[in-house]
């Protein structure tokens, strides 16, 4: 595996875990602390992020 697939790869895997950190900190989690929600919160901004990145990592390596 090259070093560019291993990233894509990467990227993947945080993303899911990502939206699975954000399943479980407002959907699965019973306890409802300020904590939770701000880590919530921010998987969820990294969710977003981290597809846009992997879109242009991805279009920029095909140039490479």
């Amino acid at each position: 595996m090259s070093l560019k697939g291993f990233h894509l790869l990467f990227i993947t895997l945080a993303t899911l875990l990502c939206v699975f950190v954000v399943l479980w900190a407002f959907v699965l989690e019973s306890a409802s602390g300020a904590g939770l929600k701000v880590f919530g919160s921010t998987c969820a901004v990294a969710a977003i992020f981290l597809p846009l990145y992997g879109i242009r990592f991805y279009r920029k390596a095909q140039k490479i």
